[in-house]
């Protein structure tokens, strides 16, 4: 699974003028995020998010990452503090 990551907020085309489309670049904007959660947190369909995140994609708008679930008991903020304490890149 992948996750994504706005590198510049781009002017949207005029399919794209929607309120779920804002909140996936405002998601985007502040940290990496999945598909599956751009999905939950905007509302648009799995279909949607995909072409959004194609069309980012061909304008070279987007950084990906590969997606590695937190195991530990205190979730993302255990992989943030491991980041933090160990001087570990969070966007490498």
């Amino acid at each position: 699974m992948k996750e994504f990551k706005l590198t510049a907020w781009p002017e949207l085309p005029a399919p794209y003028q929607r309120i779920a489309y804002r909140r996936m670049l405002s998601d985007m904007s502040h940290r990496f995020v999945t598909a599956q959660q751009l999905c939950e947190s905007s509302g648009a369909s799995k279909l949607e998010v995909r072409v959004f995140l194609q069309m980012l994609s061909e304008r070279g708008l987007l950084r990906e990452r590969d997606h590695f679930e937190e195991q530990g008991l205190l979730g993302p903020l255990g992989g943030w503090l491991r980041r933090a304490l160990h001087g570990q890149s969070a966007t490498h």
